[in-house]
Parts: structure tokens; sequence; C-alpha cells
């Protein structure tokens, strides 16, 4: 038999093209549209309605500006990690390693800049490093030896939380430099003046509105070009208004805080680099494709192993970026840094809709997924909630989004 070239990739839907394919009209109800995406639709409904729960339960201190603040800071980490999740399960596989790599990589920038003295940046460059490399361990074990991810990552958790403890011989290093700090804990703010509010914020969010506003309705000319379904236009304008009142709200609200945060711009061009790199690259519909159907992607000219390979890099490189916030966060590194890190992040992506077989999911299902962890464990905070019924709650409402993905599915066979 012979393969096609390697370079190309199998004819895949895109991975939000939704179950519409039946539709051959450059419009359609909006009742029919929103049925058919329902996993998409379901969870930005379920993020309103834990917002407005929560808001209600803590009296408003939930959406104060010093609280929305707060959830950027405390969280930033582990939507970090649920982009190179959300990956590693579009897929097929799973990562259990990387809150030992939180921990290993942060240990590893402690001990040179804390211990040997050397510039904070060398501290980041060098976690960055250990974290490919972390990668490109697992990758070759999964993708060339053939092992299961499931094994490999088990044994990396294992492997790395004890590297951690050696490299910081069992105790804590504290504190970093200010420089390294503010990667974590600094904000822009001042840069454009304002009364009482830091009007650079509001630039930046009433840039992204525009830019949003730009990109969808790009896409949405696009589909109607290839007679692709679309929601009628009044509820696209509607739609557009509301997420940009959303984000306008938001940034109105960091900005009578402390204006904007580091952290939050590293996580803004992450969503944006790698929402671009699933759907619109060669190497992202592979990934889909593998996770989607594996036989079909082998005889479609998909070198699996090498995509596989570079899934794993990916996954480490990012729980390094995520070791970095963790550790710039927290002033110093911990032996038991990045603990339960990885059910966090699984979780996220799975509440954001990535299916347990592979082959579904999108880097801002996984966000929203990792928003809603992040409201409803900054609200039971708030509230006083005991860790062990925190822990309940994260646990059922898992298990709730992967029991919704498996009727999804079949309700979706039994409509076949």
């Amino acid at each position: 038999m012979t393969s096609t070239k390697p370079s190309s990739s199998p004819k895949v839907a895109a991975p939000d093209a939704g179950a519409t394919a039946t539709l051959h009209t450059g419009t359609s109800d909006p009742r029919t549209l929103i049925l058919g995406n329902l996993r998409q639709s379901g969870i930005y409904i379920a993020l309103v309605v834990i917002v407005a729960l929560f808001a209600v339960l803590t009296d408003g201190v939930s959406l104060s500006p010093g609280n929305i603040t707060n959830i950027v800071l405390q969280y930033s980490y582990i939507l970090v990690l649920a982009i190179g999740m959300v990956i590693v399960i579009i897929g097929g596989h799973i990562d259990l390693s990387v809150g030992s790599v939180v921990a290993l990589t942060g240990a590893v920038s402690a001990v040179l800049v804390i211990r040997e003295g050397l510039p904070w940046w060398a501290g980041v460059l060098a976690a960055l490093a250990v974290g490919v490399a972390v990668g490109a361990w697992h990758g070759l074990w999964v993708a060339y030896a053939g092992i299961p991810a499931f094994i490999v990552t088990l044994a990396g958790m294992l492997l790395f939380r004890g590297l951690t403890l050696r490299v910081l011989d069992n105790i804590s290093l504290s504190p970093f430099p200010e420089e390294y700090q503010r990667v974590a804990a600094g904000f822009l703010n001042g840069l454009l003046g304002g009364q009482g509010f830091d009007a650079f914020t509001l630039f930046i969010g009433a840039f992204a509105v525009v830019g949003y506003a730009a990109s969808v309705f790009r896409t949405r000319v696009a589909r109607v070009r290839h007679e692709q379904p679309v929601e009628s236009f009044p509820l696209f304008v509607l739609r557009v208004a509301v997420v940009g009142a959303v984000v306008m709200w938001f940034a109105w609200q960091l900005a009578h805080a402390r204006g904007l945060p580091i952290v939050l711009i590293v996580l803004a061009v992450l969503v944006l680099v790698y929402g671009l790199l699933t759907r619109r690259t060669v190497f992202g519909r592979q990934v889909y494709a593998i996770g989607g159907n594996l036989p079909a992607a082998t005889l479609s000219g998909v070198r699996v192993k090498r995509v596989n390979f570079w899934v794993f890099v990916n996954m480490g490189f990012l729980s390094a970026v995520a070791g970095v916030i963790y550790s710039s966060r927290s002033n110093g590194a911990q032996p038991a840094a990045g603990n339960m890190f990885e059910l966090d992040a699984i979780a996220a992506a799975f509440i954001g809709g990535a299916a347990v077989t592979g082959g579904v999911g999108t880097v801002v299902g996984a966000m929203v997924g990792g928003l809603i962890m992040a409201v409803m464990s900054n609200g039971m905070q708030l509230m006083g909630v005991d860790q062990s019924v925190q822990s309940v709650v994260k646990g059922l409402v898992l298990l709730v989004a992967v029991a919704f993905d498996i009727w999804n599915k079949r309700r979706a066979a039994g409509a076949r």
C-alpha cells in the first residue's frame, strides 16, 4: 500500500465545525445551531450560572475588583496547564505528571536564582529547558516505545517528584528577587493615566474586543461563502455585543484594582497562539485526526509518532511555564509544590468539552472549564467552606461533565 506524503493531513472536520454538516444554506435557525453545538454552548451557560450563583452567595464579594484580580493571579498556572492538557487529551492521551514537573521546574529555577545567585531570567530559561527535556522524555516512551501515556506519566509523576526532593534537599527555598516575582505578581498600570482607574487596562480590553469582533466576522463571512450554516445576523451581533460587554466589564474591574496583571498577558498570548495552532495548522489538524481515528490518520500519511512526541514536548514546556508562574506567585520553591495540579488541569479540559476518547476539545473550552473550577474554588473559599467539601464538589462536577460527554455521544449516535 502506498501512503500519501507525510506532510499532508487527513480531511477531518474543523474542531469548531459542530454537528451541522447536513445543512447547505448560509443561514440556519438559531435553535438548531444551539442544539447542534450543545457541548460548547452548555459550558458558557454553566459559567454564567456559577458566577451569578456565587455573586449572590457572597453578597457580591466574588465580583469585586480585588477578588477578580485575585482569581487571575491564583489560578493562572492551572489555566496554562489546561492548554497543554487539552491538546494531550485531544490526541487520545493523558498526562499525570504535570504537577511534579511544575514542582521540579520551580525547584531548578530557585536553586539557580536563590542559592547560586544567577540572574532571574537564567532561572526562567533553565526551568523552560528542563520542562522541554521532561516532555521529550515522555514523548520518547509514548511515541517511539509504544508505552501507554497513562503508565509513562504515572511513572513520571513519581520520578520527577523524587527529583524535586533531591534538587531542594527536602527544604524550601525563598525569596526570589523582585524581578522574578513580577512574572506572576506584577502589573502594568499608569501607562495612560486615569482618575481612580487604569486607562491602559481599559485600552487593552477595548483592543481585545475589536480584535474578537473582526475575527468572528471574518469567520462568518468565510462560512457564508462556503455555504456553511451560521446564525442570523442579529443573533451574531448580539453575541459579539455580549462578549464585548463581558470583556469590558472584566477590564473595568481590573482597572479599578491594581491594573493589568502581567500573567494575564502571558496567558492571553498562550491562548491566542494555541488557539491558532489547534485550529489553523497542519499539526493541529493531525492531533485531532489521531485522537479521533488513529487508523485513518495513519493511512492518511500522518506521522503519528512524531506528532505524539511533540504533543508531550509541548506539555512539558507549558508545565515549565506554569512552574515559573507558580514559583513566582509563591515567592519560592517547595518540595510539595504542584500537588494535585494534574487533576485540576484534567478536570478543566473535560469540563470544557474535551472527549474522554480523544479527538474533541478546544483551547477556549479548556479555559472556560478552568474558569468554572476557579470560580467555584474561589467562591467556596470566600464562603468558608471546608476543604474536604470543596474536593467533593469538584469531584461531582467532573463526574457530571464526563457523564454529559457520554450522554451527548449516545444522543448523537441515536440521531444517526
